[in-house]
């Protein structure tokens, strides 16, 4: 809605405002309101009404641009799609770093060395125009199967700048999976590592719309040799760079309209979705987004997030609009933290899975070390803290005596770290805060918005929410009566989270019954969670319409949630929680941390042979099962929250056994599945020791 419209509507409803930060009031304004009475008081959200004929205030928008929403970066409004973004960044930042890695072309690893943001350009335009040589039209679809490498983003670049169309593949995902994805996008070009061109040569004849794949770090004389008959050309990254820089071809830029990439959600259930994104979905979030975030050219950040997810996605499109210089990882987790050690970078990415174990790390660490250390972390941990929630700054002493050992595991000069992908809970945020200092900013977004719906605002001390809305969107709660979630609920508005604006993708590709499904007649995109408002127009994640499941009884659980606070135990590594109808309680799955479970053993006298052994020890899980009832109890989870059982597991829940999702989510269809002799067992051990109603599975 323009300026003009928004003044049209403000005289219509005869200037009746309300802040967020201050529900119960009404403000008065003339016809004459702008975006200043918007934002005064003190609340990060401005809320409208939807309809003048409901009389409701249910829409939110950002306090930041509350009459207009975002479409691009408001300094630079020629920015209308991604190959817009790099000519800027390349004009504005041609010499500065970029890409980085540490993997050399014969596999050895070393320190880190860089291409430019004008080398990049140029190895840009070879691909794409190595790709017109190749007769590959424009809007073809080209799909990247390979992980996080410099090669990954100058394709992406080359997509964007000759109007091609890229459909990320994620490196994990099964053969079905991918051959269903390229047949269903028609993928004419593959670009892939030597690993995953074996996997696409075994069911080349299912693919029939291929007709080029590329070999990024293969050798040319490796190649193997196909058939004429397939149509089908295989060649290296290089010899297309090199076909590519001998034949320059002109750009074909794209429109913002255009469709940019189509991101294949893997879900927890049913084949993947094609979420269409145009050049103006992803300008606008990033856009949106940065207006909280200052990022500079003397930043690096560290690049290991899967580049097929849609998080890793927009931080490359921002990081790009400001001159960020990007190292990779070397394509190891287990090699993380060497690599963030060489790197040292200044902003950090990353999802709850990973902040919950470094914090359940180093909370054990301080727990074992004992006597004074113990004392000493306490004593400035509470220091920090309430420093930092009464608006003033901590005593730099604590850091040089504690903090700054902590802050070294991420190489020391992290200043910006993000969570997204799932809800972070609110003592993790302030363990990151205290123990890293700097900025910590928790988002919400999906594939389906272009990335961040809303994330946590800079000044904002309160956690347990993920911030106000981007201001490149508009949010409101819609009612789920099934659920008791309501707009009128007090003292806070409940409801399943709804999001509309130009973040909001263009549908499923080829699928027009799930896109009606998703998006409403009026533009709303219903995301499946279910969110509160808090005070000061913070939203606060509270639900799951999907994945939430009824007890015996009838109590609602969602089990994400329950997940995260256990996620917290010293013992455990992931958790796995699962009920039914059928029962009256929790069970679940627990993937042990094994030096934990040692180290128990040993201050017990435990003997065993081995650790499926102890897993299995009746002591092992009761022990586990008492660490992850105090935590509970600490989190003050409703009584029928609790698991009444445990099951131990040596084995992690992985992509590669099917459990999780890339975006680290546990596939619960498959995980019940697969522990289904577990559960069962649990649930009989229960029937057994309490024989009342409604305990049999």
């Amino acid at each position: 809605m323009d300026s003009s419209a928004a003044q049209r509507r403000l005289r219509a409803i005869s200037g009746h405002l309300r802040q967020a930060g201050d529900l119960d009031h009404s403000s008065q304004f003339g016809t004459n309101a702008t975006a200043g009475d918007f934002v005064s008081g003190q609340g990060y959200s401005a809320v409208l009404p939807e309809e003048l004929q409901t009389g409701k205030w249910n829409v939110y928008r950002s306090a930041r641009s509350p009459l207009k929403l975002v479409t691009r970066f408001p300094d630079l409004p020629d920015i209308g799609t991604l190959h817009d973004n790099f000519e800027y960044a390349v004009e504005s930042f041609r010499d500065y770093k970029y890409l980085g890695t540490r993997v050399r072309v014969d596999g050895t690893v070393g320190e880190y060395k860089w291409m430019t943001y004008g080398e990049a350009s140029t190895s840009r335009s070879a691909i794409g125009s190595g790709l017109i040589y190749h007769g590959i039209p424009k809007g073809a679809t080209v799909g990247l199967y390979f992980i996080n490498r410099p090669e990954w983003i100058i394709v992406d670049h080359a997509c964007s700048a000759y109007s091609y169309i890229s459909v990320p593949l994620y490196d994990t995902l099964g053969p079905d999976a991918v051959q269903y994805i390229v047949n269903h996008a028609s993928v004419q070009v593959i670009f892939c590592v030597p690993q995953t061109l074996s996997i696409l040569l075994s069911f080349l004849s299912q693919i029939p719309c291929i007709r080029l794949i590329v070999v990024v770090g293969g050798i040319d004389e490796n190649m193997p040799s196909i058939p004429s008959t397939t149509g089908v050309e295989i060649v290296t990254y290089s010899k297309l760079h090199n076909q590519g820089h001998s034949n320059l071809q002109p750009f074909c830029p794209p429109q913002p309209e255009d469709v940019a990439t189509i991101c294949y959600t893997s879900g927890t259930t049913g084949t993947p979705k094609g979420a269409v994104l145009a050049h103006e979905n992803l300008i606008a979030n990033v856009a949106g987004a940065s207006l909280s975030i200052k990022l500079y050219p003397s930043d690096i950040y560290i690049s290991y997030l899967p580049l097929a997810h849609i998080y890793e996605r927009a931080n490359q499109i921002s990081m790009a609009h400001f001159g960020v210089a990007v190292g990779f990882y070397q394509g190891d987790n287990l090699k993380l933290m060497d690599d963030l050690a060489a790197l040292r970078p200044t902003i950090f990415s990353s999802v709850p899975r990973l902040y919950n174990r470094i914090y359940a790390g180093i909370i054990n660490a301080v727990k074992t070390s004992g006597g004074l250390r113990e004392r000493l972390f306490n004593a400035a941990y509470n220091s920090k803290m309430q420093a930092i929630a009464n608006g003033k700054y901590p005593s730099p002493m604590w850091d040089r005596l504690v903090f700054n050992k902590i802050k070294e595991k991420l190489g020391g000069r992290v200043r910006i770290l993000t969570s997204g992908a799932s809800p972070l809970s609110p003592d993790v945020m302030d363990f990151l805060r205290i123990c890293f200092g700097g900025l910590i900013i928790e988002g919400y977004g999906m594939t389906e918005t272009a990335c961040v719906i809303s994330e946590t605002d800079e000044d904002d001390r309160l956690t347990g929410h993920v911030g106000s809305p981007n201001p490149a969107c508009e949010i409101k709660l819609v009612d789920v009566p099934e659920m008791s979630y309501t707009s009128d609920d007090q003292p806070y508005p409940r409801g399943e989270i709804c999001v509309r604006g130009p973040i909001v993708f263009r549908g499923y590709y080829k699928d027009d019954v799930q896109t009606k499904e998703v998006i409403d007649e009026a533009g709303w995109l219903h995301t499946g969670d279910i969110g509160l408002w808090l005070p000061g127009g913070r939203l606060k994640i509270i639900d799951r319409k999907k994945n939430i499941f009824k007890l015996a009884q009838g109590e609602y659980i969602a089990p994400e949630k329950i997940e995260n606070v256990y996620a917290k135990c010293s013992f455990v590594s992931q958790c796995f929680v699962y009920g039914d109808s059928l029962n009256s309680c929790l069970v679940a799955i627990v993937s042990v941390e094994p030096d934990v479970l040692k180290t128990w053993a040993a201050s017990e006298g435990i003997k065993y042979e081995d650790l499926r052994q102890l897993c299995a020890d009746p002591r092992a899980r009761a022990a586990v099962l008492a660490e992850m009832n105090a935590v509970g109890g600490q989190a003050k989870l409703r009584g029928f929250e609790f698991v009444k059982a445990v099951t131990l597991t040596l084995e992690p829940f992985t992509l590669d056994n099917g459990l999780l999702t890339p975006t680290f989510k546990i596939k619960r269809p498959q995980a019940k599945a697969y522990f289904a002799k577990a559960i069962a067992d649990m649930y009989a051990e229960l029937s057994i020791s309490d024989p009342s109603p409604n305990k049999q599975s």
